[in-house]
């Protein structure tokens, strides 16, 4: 990895979204070894995505000081090797899973910071509540006393099509906008990848998951 290519790269992305919000940057983390992340915490990255959990645990005793999160489809039946190691799980998409997260989070004696995944593209391959059941997953999960909702996490349809992702941002940024005024604790919107983050960021996404922005093509 190249310093100053890395750097020039991290401060390339909008600090700030349409709303004046900070936007919190994490580094999608797939394939990428654990000596070019420490490398990017020391440029300036302070927070750490995994998708898959075999990574996680792989890479778990040698990651910097960093906020780590995990962002890829969950399995209930690897919820236990997940809880308590990471700050924020982003990909809770159904009512079993947190139910689940809740379960080993009160083993544990802890609560699990938690985003709802919303499938706002409504597609089939993708996990997910569907946008209309964003409001009603919230209103179950916040019941979990072992879980604390943070926010919502989207992945947007790949499209050429700026208007389409521009309209799914906004879509979700309205649903999002009527829990967070009477949440105060419901304040992340985790929206944007590396393809998309910038119109992601222009329609009210806080927090953007980037991989191959940062890090280069993935082998």
């Amino acid at each position: 990895m190249d310093k100053q290519a890395f750097y020039n790269t991290l401060n390339s992305i909008p600090q700030f979204n349409n709303y004046g919000e900070k936007v919190t940057v994490v580094g999608a983390t797939k394939t990428v070894n654990v000596e070019t992340i420490n490398y990017a915490a020391e440029l300036g990255l302070l927070h750490v995505g995994e998708n898959k959990v075999q990574e996680l645990l792989e890479k778990y005793d040698n990651y910097p000081p960093c906020t780590l999160h995990f962002i890829g489809h969950l399995q209930t039946n690897k919820v236990k090797q997940v809880v308590g190691k990471v700050e924020l799980i982003q990909s809770v998409d159904s009512k079993k899973l947190a139910t689940e997260i809740n379960k080993q989070a009160q083993k544990l004696g802890i609560v699990q910071q938690i985003l709802i995944q919303v499938n706002i593209s409504k597609e089939p391959q993708k996990h997910g509540f569907l946008p209309e059941e964003g409001l009603s997953s919230y209103q179950f999960i916040k019941e979990l006393k072992h879980v604390k909702v943070r926010g919502f996490m989207a992945m947007l349809a790949k499209s050429e099509n700026e208007n389409k992702i521009s309209a799914l941002c906004l879509q979700m940024r309205e649903i999002y906008d009527i829990i967070a005024k009477d949440d105060k604790c419901f304040n992340i919107l985790s929206m944007g990848m590396s393809a998309d983050f910038k119109i992601a960021v222009k329609n009210g996404s806080n927090m953007v998951r980037l991989g191959s922005y940062l890090f280069g093509k993935r082998n």
